[in-house]
């Protein structure tokens, strides 16, 4: 099953929020390559959400190519080519990178120590667990 956090309130608006997590999940795993996805009448009635939200949502997806539509059966999330699970990694990235350096601009913190806080961060993240 899906899990989804949403926000009614902060202004982004669902259907994003939506699209959003699921390219997480793809690019993540946690969703693989032919897994079905719920149906729009399930996934909008567990958000309490319309259901042509979650329509928007899985067909902005598929004409992106990350979910695609088997007739009669549901929608399943696509075999992806190398270069566009790494452009979509990447775009996820950015998109979350935008926020930390529009924060670090905020707080007046110069974009050398953002670099280095990055470089300590990715280092701690991609080292071994310690046992």
């Amino acid at each position: 099953m899906m899990i989804f956090t949403i926000n009614y309130h902060n202004g982004v608006p669902i259907y994003r929020q939506v699209i959003q997590q699921i390219r997480e999940q793809v690019m993540t795993g946690e969703l693989s390559e032919g897994e079905q996805l719920d149906s729009v009448r399930d996934l909008a009635g567990r958000l309490k959400v319309n259901p042509m939200t979650i329509s928007k949502a899985y067909m902005l997806l598929e004409q992106d190519g990350l979910l695609e539509r088997r007739r009669g059966i549901g929608l399943f999330v696509a075999k992806l080519k190398k270069e566009q699970r790494q452009q979509t990694r990447e775009e996820l990235l950015e998109e979350n990178l935008q926020k930390a350096a529009a924060i670090a601009v905020q707080m007046n913190i110069s974009e050398t120590k953002t670099v280095e806080l990055l470089k300590r961060l990715y280092r701690e993240f991609s080292a071994p667990p310690k046992e």
